[in-house]
């Protein structure tokens, strides 16, 4: 009987432990951290995309546009339009703050997008010029604290809060559900300062690049537009890709 009390309570202190443990490691999570880990995971340092957005607007109707894109680094990105007809041979190029936009018919012809016209639609989709050239990483543009733990699509995430700490970035504050496991937002809120939602993202896919976990499929909503949303596809992705550097020029657009 002794023997029994001893080992039952041998089995007690190991169980207390083990708790305290992992107690301590979920108090370790900082929102620092988290944003390291899915900056690692998600931040590309060079790419090749071919990529599919489908707009749906307040009508039911549908809208597709195909493109091929090239990124180096978190501030330089080359996006060229592959479909619809009128829209094949567009180019955007991005390099820091700057971006311009190649039209060939008929104007042939280059344009330079900034100030207010960055927020604008895309195509008419839920996303703005700003938020399809964003490669920048988070832990560079915002501070975090994790406010607590939830299931979302039967995955276990960290609910994090970002607030900005620069002037220069699209969105003040931002929410998002981080997988715990594949360090991935597969939510995410984006916030005016006044607090206004104006942004709301959901991950629906993802693909496995190597040991890394990627978006493959995602659904954008602009909570001021009355249209359904748009979903942004990645159809492919090479991440071993050699880019000339002459690629990323204002002449090569043309």
């Amino acid at each position: 009987m002794k023997t029994l009390k001893y080992i039952t309570y041998i089995i007690l202190l190991g169980l207390i432990g083990f708790l305290g443990t992992q107690t301590s490691r979920a108090e370790e999570v900082t929102g620092e951290y988290i944003l390291k880990m899915i900056d690692d995971n998600v931040y590309l340092d060079k790419a090749m995309t071919e990529a599919t957005m489908t707009v749906f607007d307040r009508r039911g109707r549908e809208l597709s546009f195909k493109s091929r894109g090239w990124v180096k680094g978190a501030d330089t990105r080359l996006v060229e339009y592959l479909h619809p007809p009128r829209q094949k041979g567009v180019k955007m190029l991005m390099l820091e703050d700057n971006l311009w936009m190649y039209t060939p018919e008929p104007t042939d012809r280059i344009i330079t997008i900034s100030g207010h016209m960055l927020r604008q639609s895309l195509n008419g989709s839920d996303l703005s010029y700003e938020d399809m050239m964003e490669n920048s990483q988070l832990i560079k543009s915002y501070d975090a604290k994790v406010v607590g733990k939830e299931q979302y699509n039967d995955r276990e995430c960290w609910v994090v809060e970002l607030t900005a700490n620069r002037e220069d970035v699209s969105y003040h504050s931002r929410k998002m559900w981080v997988d715990t496991e594949r360090w991935l937002g597969l939510k995410e809120e984006r916030y005016a300062k006044s607090g206004k939602l104006l942004k709301r993202l959901e991950i629906l896919n993802v693909i496995k690049l190597k040991d890394r976990w990627y978006p493959k499929k995602m659904r954008f909503k602009d909570m001021l537009s009355k249209g359904k949303g748009t979903e942004y596809v990645i159809d492919k992705i090479d991440i071993d890709v050699d880019i000339p550097d002459h690629m990323f020029t204002k002449a090569s657009l043309r």
